[in-house]
């Protein structure tokens, strides 16, 4: 081959426009119109073609009607218009517009070929107006260059000034082009996937006119023609991100579109109703009788196979027939669920709906923690907890406000396990006052000209517009975490020009600049883009930084990762690794997991307990301190300093303790060492010449009663005074196995028996097994705890009560799910149960993810989080899930670089 052969052949591929890709869809989030020209409605004589149709699944659908004008031609799954022919919507189109109003962003995807490179005007490629003069948006050709005319608020009606593509950008050939707003104004063009155009345009498009008719190929006015193939047209009401275009660009032109399913639009598909909808309702309100350890009359529900093979009576569910199927008939008469509330009519006609339509099942074993998933669904703005103000305040200005802010703000609440839960973030008047106070405060504190002259570029102190708005955006988009919208510009230019006006300088305008930012919305909350109906666009560069920063730090992005968002390192998955593997170096990220620890185990708590004096004289606030700190240093040396599998917290043969909780222990013959190294030295001599509220390191190798988080005080304490089966039993099933009970029916007595003589806490436990109305929920879960009952309601251990009664640390195991228990000899073997079942791990998994994201899981997060436990487990070399591979595939997740679908993958 000739090197001029093979220049010719590199030029042709990098030249020539993107062919299809087989089998990768079009990407469809924000999708409000698409015209793929693949089918005219109608056919003319002669070739030419009448109408078509918008292909994006919004209704009203949006036909384009040949005007009769010049010739339009369609063929290939393209239309060409040449002479003046020119395509009309038959209607006005409000929607479109009150879709970019409620949106405040917008994106036009053309596929096009120019008949030539002269015309001019411009000439007309895609439009929405009334005429040359009025218009929401153009796409027009001027020579060897597109541009758009699109009207905002500081624009004329005609969309001037406009933004053009570079000069020679407009080309006789197949050309994929995309212009792309967001809410700020930022504004790019893209050709055939690559950057062309990017900047800043003032503005929102609160003013786009409802009754213009959408135009291809000519103005409403028809004296702005343009000839050539039009192939793609589509209207986003969001913008679409660099990799997105990308995408767009690679699919190719003739790549399939997933069809938008809107409020007027099909119910979701049976696979998608079971998983979202049946399963869930089934998980809350049935399987607490019919599961496949306490299958009630013989029916077990938690498996497609048991559950159609009916109960003792014969089948419960027939497909296609409700009113022949028990188990609907029994629900909509409100015989089932007994005692419990009813279903409510809604869910009633699910289920219906469901067994109607055939009754499939998908999705395999229904899992009990679907209970939950009932949960309001909304999606929540969440505002920083108390913790991550202080971090925010401190990384943002350098102020330490931890004491003012601990004192000041309402402490927060625990919602589903968790103090960040962004439905349980609620801001009242306290708050309101508080963040007020602080922010004074803070300022107070501050060198403002330091941070001032960070983002004054001009190096001016003058105080008028000009000179401080760009100070405004610059200290905005640090504060802020991004780009200050047009509307914020406004509220702190008014506060500036109120401090001048009242004869302040430009060192009090910034001042009081920085006190309102310091209390405004977006500095308390995280606040992502939204539609106007509530639900988030996918996430944006600055918005995802901000997740990966709080997940990972709990505070707010540094400087190298706002750097990495401007130079587009956030375009791509590889781009995001690369800075979450620089953040997960950084000594935050294990503050933050200490964090997840301090909130799963409430050890808050600890510092509030008052247990009974007459039984436990020798408690005090300091031993509760310790036991706090030994579970946080046992987490620390068995997560983190040795690496270890998350779930071997359950069973790790170690612990910190000062010598007054070793003594609360009973564990004089412990011994104790600094390394794995170091020779173990006696733990007494150790003892004789350590502070009191020293933590040591202890080997518990040679001691079988204790090990792992079940075994130290600040759980053991969950149990109250009375070492409660209840209690203890409750956590290991909720917390470590994700099974579900219900609370107990209205009006049953739930004290604590207390033990006696001859009556030990387990046999009280065994009572209530064997009671035929408590059984069913008790012998799930309180078992789980016969291995605890040597240790006493403050975590001490012994072989017999006070009361002289043997106790014992035999039991069984029952798993979520499975039909028969897995018996266990010792609390050591207890453990070691639950540090190899694949469902603590699991669990694990859920509880890590959940704190991560600041809300409940739901059943449409599960596909995603068996991902995350697949790619946790095993990437740090160790078998099973670190919690630095854990938090890692959680931020690397769809669940944190998407809101809504993934970006469409090859299904190859």
């Amino acid at each position: 081959m000739s090197p001029f052969l093979f220049l010719a052949l590199i030029l042709s591929v990098v030249q020539a426009p993107a062919q299809d890709v087989p089998n990768v869809e079009r990407i469809n989030s924000g999708l409000i119109v698409l015209y793929d020209f693949e089918k005219a409605v109608e056919q003319a004589a002669g070739g030419e073609a009448d109408s078509f149709r918008d292909e994006s699944g919004n209704t009203p659908r949006l036909v384009l009607k040949n005007q009769g004008k010049g010739t339009v031609v369609h063929a290939d799954g393209a239309v060409e218009l040449k002479e003046g022919g020119f395509l009309k919507s038959q209607n006005i189109t409000p929607r479109v517009a009150a879709a970019i109003i409620r949106s405040g962003e917008v994106t036009f995807e053309a596929w096009i070929e120019p008949a030539n490179i002269t015309q001019a005007g411009p000439a007309r490629i895609f439009t929405y107006s009334r005429d040359a003069n009025d218009r929401s948006f153009t796409i027009g050709q001027d020579g060897n260059k597109f541009e758009f005319r699109v009207r905002s608020t500081q624009t004329s009606n005609n969309g001037i000034p406009a933004i053009a593509s570079s000069a020679g950008s407009a080309k006789e050939g197949l050309t994929h082009l995309v212009y792309t707003r967001d809410r700020t104004g930022r504004t790019r063009i893209y050709i055939d996937g690559k950057l062309d155009v990017e900047k800043s345009l003032p503005g929102n498009l609160t003013n786009w006119t409802a009754d213009f008719h959408l135009g291809v190929g000519n103005e409403m006015s028809g004296d702005r023609p343009w000839s050539g193939k039009v192939q793609l047209l589509a209207i986003y009401q969001r913008d679409l991100l660099p990799h997105e275009v990308l995408h767009q660009f690679k699919a190719g032109v003739n790549a399939s579109t997933p069809t938008v399913q809107n409020s007027h639009g099909a119910s979701a598909s049976s696979k998608d109703q079971f998983v979202s909808q049946v399963a869930p309702i089934i998980a809350q309100h049935c399987l607490e009788c019919h599961d496949s350890a306490t299958k009630d009359g013989g029916l077990d529900l938690s498996s497609k196979q048991t559950a159609f093979a009916g109960s003792d009576s014969g089948p419960t569910i027939l497909p296609g027939k409700p009113y022949d199927s028990a188990f609907w008939t029994e629900v909509v008469s409100n015989e089932m669920p007994q005692e419990r509330e009813p279903l409510s009519a809604e869910q009633k006609q699910i289920l219906k709906e469901w067994i109607d339509g055939g009754a499939k099942w998908s999705g395999g074993k229904i899992d009990p923690s679907l209970a939950a998933d009932e949960k309001d669904k909304s999606v929540w703005i969440r505002r920083l907890t108390v913790s991550e103000y202080i971090a925010t305040v401190q990384a943002a200005v350098g102020v330490d406000i931890s004491t003012e802010a601990k004192e000041m703000l309402p402490p927060e609440l625990r919602a589903d396990g968790f103090l960040n839960t962004a439905y349980n973030l609620n801001v009242d008047l306290k708050h309101v006052a508080a963040y007020s106070q602080l922010a004074e405060l803070i300022v107070e504190r501050m060198d403002t000209g330091a941070f001032v002259a960070r983002f004054n570029a001009a190096k001016t102190n003058e105080l008028s517009t000009e000179t401080i708005r760009p100070v405004i955006g610059a200290m905005g988009k640090w504060l802020f975490r991004g780009p200050l919208e047009d509307h914020e510009f406004d509220v702190y230019l008014q506060v500036a020009d109120t401090v001048g006006n009242a004869g302040g300088d430009f060192d009090e305008a910034t001042k009081f600049v920085i006190e309102a930012m310091l209390q405004a919305p977006r500095f308390i909350y995280q606040i992502e883009s939204q539609r106007g109906d509530g639900t988030r666009y996918p996430v944006g560069d600055y918005e995802l930084a901000s997740r990966l920063s709080y997940i990972l730090w709990g505070a707010p992005p540094d400087q190298l990762l706002i750097e990495a968002v401007e130079r587009g390192e956030f375009y791509d998955r590889s781009g995001v690794k690369k800075q979450v593997e620089r953040m997960l170096d950084d000594p935050r990220v294990l503050d933050r997991s200490v964090e997840f620890l301090e909130q799963w185990l409430d050890l808050d708590r600890l510092a509030n307990m008052r247990p009974n004096p007459d039984k436990f004289p020798n408690w005090d606030p300091d031993l509760a301190a310790d036991m706090r700190t030994e579970t946080i240093e046992f987490f620390k040396e068995v997560a983190w300093n040795q690496k270890r599998p998350l779930v071997q917290i359950l069973n790790a043969q170690v612990t910190f303790a000062t010598p007054r909780l070793a003594e609360h222990y009973g564990l004089k013959s412990m011994t104790s060492f600094k390394s794995e190294s170091e020779e173990i030295q006696s733990g007494e001599s150790e003892f004789q010449n350590s502070e009191h509220s020293t933590h040591m390191r202890f080997d518990l190798k040679s001691n079988s009663a204790r090990g792992g988080l079940l075994t130290q005080g600040s759980v053991l304490t969950i149990g109250g005074d009375e070492a409660s089966m209840v209690t203890r039993g409750l956590f290991v099933l909720k917390d470590l196995l994700r099974g579900s009970i219900k609370n107990p029916p209205t009006g049953v007595d739930t004290s604590p028996v207390p033990s006696k003589p001859g009556l030990t806490q387990r046999k009280v436990s065994e009572q209530r097994i064997a009671d035929a109305n408590c059984g069913s929920c008790h012998s799930k879960f309180e078992p789980l705890a016969f291995g605890l009952e040597r240790f006493d309601g403050i975590g001490g251990y012994s072989e017999k009560d006070e009361h002289g009664n043997q106790l014992r640390d035999d039991g069984e195991v029952l798993i979520p799910g499975a039909a028969k228990p897995v018996p266990y000899a010792s609390s050591a073997e207890l453990m070691d149960l639950l540090a190899e079942s694949d469902r603590v791990k699991e669990s694990l998994t859920w509880k890590v993810t959940q704190f991560a994201i600041g809300r409940p899981i739901h059943s449409d997060d599960i596909p995603i989080i068996k991902q995350i436990h697949q790619n946790a487990n095993g990437a740090d070399g160790v078998d099973g899930a670190t919690y630095r591979s854990l938090i890692s595939a959680i931020v690397l997740s769809d669940l944190v670089l998407t809101t809504e679908t993934e970006i469409p993958k090859s299904k190859d």
